[in-house]
Protein backbone atom coordinates (compact mmCIF):
# COMPACT_ATOMS: atom_id res chain seq x y z
CA UNK A 1 0.00 0.00 0.00
CA UNK A 2 1.33 3.49 -0.58
CA UNK A 3 1.72 5.73 1.81
CA UNK A 4 0.26 9.39 0.86
CA UNK A 5 3.05 12.80 1.07
CA UNK A 6 2.44 14.61 4.49
CA UNK A 7 0.94 17.33 2.70
CA UNK A 8 -1.75 15.40 1.16
CA UNK A 9 -2.70 13.85 4.33
CA UNK A 10 -3.04 16.35 6.20
CA UNK A 11 -5.26 18.57 3.26
CA UNK A 12 -7.79 15.20 3.29
CA UNK A 13 -8.06 16.00 6.95
CA UNK A 14 -9.42 19.13 6.60
CA UNK A 15 -11.38 18.91 4.09
CA UNK A 16 -13.08 15.70 6.27
CA UNK A 17 -13.30 18.67 8.83
CA UNK A 18 -14.89 21.05 6.88
CA UNK A 19 -17.46 18.82 5.13
CA UNK A 20 -18.04 18.10 9.31
CA UNK A 21 -18.60 21.87 9.70
CA UNK A 22 -21.16 22.39 6.27
CA UNK A 23 -23.23 19.23 7.40
CA UNK A 24 -23.78 20.73 11.23
CA UNK A 25 -24.66 24.12 9.57
CA UNK A 26 -26.59 22.20 7.27
CA UNK A 27 -28.27 19.64 9.74
CA UNK A 28 -28.64 21.62 13.14
CA UNK A 29 -30.63 24.53 14.06
CA UNK A 30 -28.84 24.87 17.12
CA UNK A 31 -25.45 25.31 14.78
CA UNK A 32 -27.10 28.03 12.66
CA UNK A 33 -28.62 29.82 16.01
CA UNK A 34 -24.71 29.33 17.43
CA UNK A 35 -23.59 31.17 14.18
CA UNK A 36 -26.01 34.14 14.35
CA UNK A 37 -24.24 34.89 17.76
CA UNK A 38 -20.85 34.03 17.15
CA UNK A 39 -21.28 36.67 14.38
CA UNK A 40 -23.51 39.45 17.02
CA UNK A 41 -20.81 38.85 19.78
CA UNK A 42 -17.67 39.33 17.19
CA UNK A 43 -19.44 42.39 16.36
CA UNK A 44 -20.23 43.37 19.27
CA UNK A 45 -16.92 43.13 20.53
CA UNK A 46 -14.95 44.87 17.55
CA UNK A 47 -17.37 47.49 17.83
CA UNK A 48 -16.87 48.19 21.63
CA UNK A 49 -12.83 47.78 20.88
CA UNK A 50 -12.42 44.86 23.97
CA UNK A 51 -9.26 44.52 25.62
CA UNK A 52 -7.12 41.34 24.34
CA UNK A 53 -8.05 39.12 28.25
CA UNK A 54 -11.94 40.03 26.59
CA UNK A 55 -11.16 38.72 23.22
CA UNK A 56 -9.74 35.52 24.95
CA UNK A 57 -12.54 34.89 27.14
CA UNK A 58 -14.83 35.51 23.88
CA UNK A 59 -13.12 33.62 21.83
CA UNK A 60 -12.36 30.79 24.21
CA UNK A 61 -16.34 30.85 24.91
CA UNK A 62 -17.36 31.00 21.61
CA UNK A 63 -14.98 27.90 20.69
CA UNK A 64 -16.64 26.04 23.63
CA UNK A 65 -20.38 26.34 22.74
CA UNK A 66 -19.09 25.02 18.85
CA UNK A 67 -17.03 22.05 20.35
CA UNK A 68 -19.75 20.99 22.52
CA UNK A 69 -22.67 21.49 19.65
CA UNK A 70 -20.33 19.44 17.25
CA UNK A 71 -19.59 16.58 19.52
CA UNK A 72 -23.17 16.82 20.78
CA UNK A 73 -24.39 16.52 16.97
CA UNK A 74 -21.87 13.60 16.27
CA UNK A 75 -23.00 11.43 19.82
CA UNK A 76 -26.62 11.92 18.83
CA UNK A 77 -25.90 10.65 14.81
CA UNK A 78 -23.84 7.52 16.39
CA UNK A 79 -26.59 6.56 18.81
CA UNK A 80 -28.85 6.91 16.33
CA UNK A 81 -26.61 4.15 13.88
CA UNK A 82 -25.79 2.15 16.53
CA UNK A 83 -29.73 1.84 18.37
CA UNK A 84 -32.21 3.03 15.68
CA UNK A 85 -35.40 2.88 18.06
CA UNK A 86 -36.21 4.36 20.96
CA UNK A 87 -33.80 3.20 24.50
CA UNK A 88 -33.75 4.71 27.79
CA UNK A 89 -30.10 4.76 28.02
CA UNK A 90 -29.78 6.07 24.54
CA UNK A 91 -32.06 9.18 25.69
CA UNK A 92 -29.74 9.27 28.67
CA UNK A 93 -26.60 9.79 26.52
CA UNK A 94 -28.32 12.39 24.09
CA UNK A 95 -29.33 13.89 26.98
CA UNK A 96 -26.14 14.16 28.74
CA UNK A 97 -24.38 15.41 25.46
CA UNK A 98 -27.34 17.98 25.13
CA UNK A 99 -26.45 19.47 28.88
CA UNK A 100 -22.69 20.03 27.93
CA UNK A 101 -24.04 22.25 25.46
CA UNK A 102 -25.92 23.84 28.22
CA UNK A 103 -23.38 23.97 30.56
CA UNK A 104 -21.12 25.41 27.26
CA UNK A 105 -23.78 28.00 26.62
CA UNK A 106 -24.18 29.02 30.56
CA UNK A 107 -20.52 29.55 30.59
CA UNK A 108 -20.69 31.47 27.04
CA UNK A 109 -23.57 33.98 28.65
CA UNK A 110 -21.82 34.43 32.16
CA UNK A 111 -18.57 35.92 30.01
CA UNK A 112 -20.45 37.64 27.57
CA UNK A 113 -22.77 39.64 30.34
CA UNK A 114 -19.03 39.92 32.66
CA UNK A 115 -17.66 41.68 28.69
CA UNK A 116 -20.45 43.34 27.49
CA UNK A 117 -23.34 44.27 30.42
CA UNK A 118 -20.98 47.41 31.68
CA UNK A 119 -20.86 48.75 28.14
CA UNK A 120 -24.42 48.29 27.05
CA UNK A 121 -26.03 49.46 30.53
CA UNK A 122 -25.39 52.80 31.41
CA UNK A 123 -22.64 53.00 33.92
CA UNK A 124 -24.56 54.65 36.69
CA UNK A 125 -26.52 51.46 37.76
CA UNK A 126 -22.85 50.07 38.06
CA UNK A 127 -21.30 52.74 39.99
CA UNK A 128 -24.01 54.04 42.49
CA UNK A 129 -26.15 56.99 42.37
CA UNK A 130 -23.87 58.41 45.06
Amino acid sequence: MERRPFLCREAQSFACAFRGITALLKTEVHARIHLAATVAVVALAWWFVIATGEWIAVVLSIGLVWVAEALNTAIEYATDLAHPNEHPEVKKLKDLAAAAVLFASIVALVFGIIVFAPRLIPTALFVGSG
